[in-house]
């Protein structure tokens, strides 16, 4: 091929590049155009209902060295306006004031709040997903009829459990999540954030994830993960994936799989966190956990950190060619479409838009260095407690269906 015949081609085929990537981003648009709307709102006057038969709920809290945050979460649920809810706070192995702040709470609640001291970690567990284990089955065991999950940095209106619950009975879910609502105190979590909130549409559509045909639509969110304990039991607990970093994720993808019914609603303002301090914050909490999202598999994280590279930087980089300027410009504006959707939910401005192009490379070059550490460590280090990567990924490798998982499918199939 002469070298003019060369350079056209790779003009081509940059060309058909852009136009994909223009028309990926507008029919994500348009998709999420049409499918946010529908996912229920809970702050809309007709979701103001108490739960039919008022069942009893546990509220787990796991807290290992979270003074700084664990007293204001646990207040807010004690403040909650449902009158059959307790609190199942679990002080994890602090080393901090958490299990002292935690008592002198339960001392001045009486039995509404029960904290439990976990003071060693049994082999073949994460702390959290131990101690949460811990929390429910001691809920189970005092008859609590649903679950709720949740992290101690969290904080709620008082009426956000009732809402949530009402409409959990109401739908007659196994889980529901409410979608949380991150409190922004910089630009550059603005930035972070409504980045990795656009991404998440390529991940999981909240509109579709109640409809048990779209298995790959699930969802799961540590600081709102809402279960009937029935089925948190068919699924084998904690105790079916006690090494899982991404739990949260991974409960709503195994609730899914089992074919129970998932359902998800958007309450602004209810349920609220700082996810992490400034910019440095988010990276170094995403350095810890992101390549667990893949699986600790290097050529999946690549692929995915070339995906986005070029679905994310290239528009961009399309505005430089006059071949590729037209495909760039729609691909961007689709980008800015989406943010200014989002934003109706998640109160970060849509002006962000402005930086998606950084905040991809800043999520690119997190996901590359939570690989490198990780692979040079030979494992993860999470909140004072080293996990090996060879067990990490030994319960990647098993996360296949457990009895539970199968029991419950097989009833939600009639089987």
């Amino acid at each position: 091929m002469r070298p003019y015949q060369s350079m056209h081609f790779l003009h081509l085929t940059l060309v058909a590049i852009a136009w994909l990537i223009a028309l990926a981003w507008l029919t994500k648009l348009v998709e999420a155009w049409r499918g946010l709307g529908t996912v229920p709102n809970l702050a809309e006057p007709q979701y103001d209902a108490s739960p039919e038969g008022e069942p009893t709920i546990a509220v787990i809290v796991p807290a290992r060295n979270e003074a700084a945050g664990v007293g204001a979460c646990v207040e807010s649920l004690l403040r909650q306006d449902y009158p059959k809810l307790r609190v199942v706070a679990v002080d994890d192995r602090s080393t901090d004031e958490t299990g002292a702040i935690l008592d002198a709470l339960a001392g001045a609640q009486g039995e509404r709040l029960e904290v439990l001291h976990v003071t060693a970690l049994p082999e073949g567990w994460l702390g959290k997903t131990h101690a949460m284990a811990v929390a429910a089955g001691q809920a189970i065991a005092a008859g609590c009829e649903f679950l709720l999950f949740t992290d101690a940095d969290v904080v709620f209106r008082p009426d956000a459990v009732r809402r949530a619950l009402a409409r959990a009975c109401a739908t007659e879910a196994d889980h529901f999540v409410v979608l949380p609502t991150t409190v922004v105190k910089t630009h550059g979590e603005g930035m972070l954030l409504s980045y990795l909130q656009v991404m998440a549409l390529w991940v999981v559509r909240t509109w579709r994830v109640a409809d048990a045909k779209a298995k790959r639509d699930a969802i799961g969110v540590g600081a709102f993960n809402l279960m009937r304990a029935s089925a948190y039991r068919q699924l084998g607990g904690f105790e079916a994936t006690p090494m899982e970093i991404l739990e949260d994720l991974t409960l709503g993808r195994r609730v899914k799989r089992a074919g129970l019914r998932q359902r998800v609603a958007t309450y602004p303002g209810a349920i609220c966190l700082h996810w992490a301090a400034g910019v440095r914050g988010i990276l170094n909490g995403m350095t810890k956990n992101i390549f667990a999202v893949f699986r600790f598999r290097p050529a999946l994280l690549l692929a995915a950190a070339a995906a986005i590279a070029v679905g994310s930087i290239g528009p961009v980089c399309f505005l430089a060619m006059p071949g590729t300027r037209v495909a760039g410009l729609m691909a961007l504006a689709s980008v800015a479409g989406l943010y200014a959707l989002l934003s109706r939910t998640n109160g970060i401005s849509f002006s962000y838009a402005a930086l998606f192009p950084i905040g991809a490379a800043l999520v690119v070059y997190t996901m590359l260095r939570s690989m490198a550490i990780t692979m040079r460590r030979g494992g993860v280090d999470w909140r004072g407690t080293f996990y090996p990567l060879a067990e990490l990924r030994k319960h990647a490798d098993g996360q296949v269906w457990g009895d539970g998982e199968r029991a419950a499918r097989d009833n939600s199939n009639g089987g």
